[in-house]
Parts: structure tokens; sequence; C-alpha cells
């Protein structure tokens, strides 16, 4: 297991959410291989590990890597995340695999229906077959850790607390010594923590994700139908409760919201982490990009002490495109933002913040 706190940036777009990246530039879209051989690479690696951070979190959706029907590896898509893991790690930086979607679950999905993931014994078997050779294929990889699902989506927390521990072992039967990540119930809420039993392994580290409040971070979001999430609002603030009727699972938080009610929001797990003395760590946060700056580097600003007083882990979401990058690239609607008027496309300022986290 790394030693120090966790610093890193998240990868997605690039073996993930490749349809995303496609739908923001069509014409550009190179295909899928090209896309993952061009998308990221060295310099990008150089890059992160420059400004400090130590490790990346590498997402991947199962479909991309296996055959749909049958969950064959895809030998060349294999090939070129072998790559990326050794170029990764060349540059001295760990990598979380992260599987992203699995068979019958889908993050997305699940802000709008239940997923099949959860109760079909059939699903979770293929996720199993899914680990069980991605497992094997990196467990000589030292630096290489492997978390479980990405952000699930069951109605029942306890559920996924009880479906979280054949996913796990069936990882740990091929990677003995590997560290697992493991997260909470509801898109890696920190308050579903409560309802999060540890896995009887020392080598684990427990993840929660914070978009908190979703009503502020994710304020204009195309991807979010209901019209609660259009209202321009600003951090801290002050928030009106939604009308009767809304079309999303997410949570709609509103009220009074400051740095003191984000503190509170991720207490759960800080309970957690104590009373078992195990670590946990935010994998995912961020600010939509198009929401207004000021308000979307106050938020940065106190989330970032937040997590340094505490002495979280972290990873920002995402490194490079899917409205929330450090790099944007191809994406016409974020185009003229003036944190990427330079020729990188590369919002410094932001890099900044986050790298002395």
């Amino acid at each position: 297991m790394i030693k120090e706190r966790l610093r890193g940036v998240n990868l997605g777009g690039w073996f993930s959410q490749v349809d995303c990246i496609q739908e923001k530039d069509p014409v550009g879209f190179p295909g899928i291989i090209e896309h993952i051989k061009t998308f990221l690479g060295e310099s990008d690696f150089k890059r992160i590990r420059g400004a400090g951070f130590n490790h990346v979190r590498l997402p991947v959706d199962y479909f991309n890597l296996f055959d749909e029907g049958t969950l064959k590896p895809k030998d060349e898509v294999f090939a070129l995340l072998d790559k990326a893991i050794k170029e990764i790690q060349a540059n001295d930086l760990y990598v979380i695999l992260d599987l992203h979607k699995c068979p019958g679950h889908d993050f997305h999905l699940g802000s709008y229906q239940e997923q099949p993931f959860f109760v079909s014994a059939d699903a979770r078997k293929d996720t199993a077959k899914v680990w069980s050779f991605m497992a094997e294929r990196y467990s000589g990889e030292s630096r290489v850790m492997m978390e479980l699902l990405n952000e699930p989506a069951a109605a029942d927390s306890l559920v996924w607390d009880k479906v979280k521990d054949e996913i796990f072992w069936a990882i740990r039967k091929h990677a003995p010594k590997n560290t697992i990540v493991v997260g909470a119930n509801k898109w890696n809420s920190a308050r579903e923590f409560k309802y999060l039993t540890p896995m009887d392994d020392d080598n684990a580290i427990y993840s929660f994700h914070t978009y908190t409040p979703v009503t502020f971070t994710h304020q204009g979001a195309e991807w979010i139908r209901d019209p609660f999430f259009k209202i321009e609002r600003p951090w801290p603030g002050d928030y009106a409760a939604p009308e009767a009727g809304g079309a999303t699972r997410l949570d709609v938080e509103y009220g009074k919201w400051d740095k003191a009610r984000l503190q509170e929001s991720i207490q759960n797990a800080l309970d957690f982490r104590a009373k078992y003395d195990l670590p946990v760590a935010c994998n995912e946060f961020g600010v939509y990009v198009q929401v207004k700056r000021q308000y979307q580097l106050a938020w940065m600003r106190d989330f970032m002490e937040i997590l340094r007083d505490a002495d979280v882990g972290y990873s920002y979401w995402n490194y490079k495109n899917l409205d929330f990058g450090l790099v944007s690239k191809g994406e016409s609607l974020h185009q003229n933002l003036k944190q990427y008027d330079n020729p990188e496309r590369l919002d410094s300022e932001l890099m900044e913040l986050l790298s002395k986290g």
C-alpha cells in the first residue's frame, strides 16, 4: 500500500466514457483505438508528476476491454492498457485501476433507474470474470491498486455492503498483494459510510466522492435533465428547495451551504476512519467548468483545505475533458473559457491549487 498521502488526478475519457468524448467532437473523433493511442501520453504523465502528484486514477469501462457478449478480452486494447500502466509507473506514479462501468451497472444511468447489477447474480458473476482477468494480469504490478466499482448506485446501501464482498474477494483471489479500493454506495457518498463495513483485509483503501452539494457543483450541467440544476448559484450560498416532481435520483441539497457544512458532509467517512483505523480517500471531486469562475475556485479552495486539514488523500476529476478537465481540447462548449486561453489549453491556476493540496 502507498505510504504517503494520495494526491492525484483522474484520467477519465481515455479507456472510459469514450462515448462522451465522441459526442463532444464527433467530426474529430478518430475511432476508439486511435483515440486511446493519442488522447494521453508520456508528456501528460510527466506534467502530472512534475506538478507534484503521486498517482493517477485510471477508469476503464469493461466493454472497451472485453466483448460484451462473450467477455472475451480485446487483445489490442489490453496491449494499449499494458503500455499505459507501464508508462505511468515509469514516471514515478501509482495507478488506481478503476472499473468504471461493469456488466449490469452504469453509474450515470443509475441517476435515473435501479441497476441490474444489484439484483442479478449473473451480472455480478460476469463482473467477477472481468476482474479475475484484470487482477491476474496486473497482480505483478506493485504500484497498481484496484478499485472494484465506480459509484455504486444501489437503492439500499445494505445491499451494496453485501455485494461489494463478492467482487472484493474475486479480485483478492487473483491479486493477493495489490491494494484494493472500496467505495461507499450512492455514487461513493461519504454519508453512506455509516452503512459500510470494512473488509477482513489490511490492504484496502476506502473511497468517497464529493460533488457536494451537486446543486452547486453540477449547476448548468447539460447531461442533467432536472430544471432544478439549471439555476445559477454562488458559493457559499443559500439555495431554495426544489419544486415537487424532480427527474433525478441525485441528491438535490438545498439550504445554506458553506465550508462548515461541506466539512460536515464528509464526517461519516472520517468517523469510519477513526473507528476502524483504516485509510480513506476522496477519489473524485470537482466543479463543472461552466460554473462562474469565482465560485468554482472558492469551492475548490474550501474543499482542498478540508482535505488537507483532515489528512485525506484525493484524486481530482478530471485531468482532461469531460466538463471538469484541467485540460480541455475539442470541447466546443468550453472553447471560449478564459482559463483555457493558452496554447496547451491548460487551467494552470486550478492545477497549481490542486498540486498544493
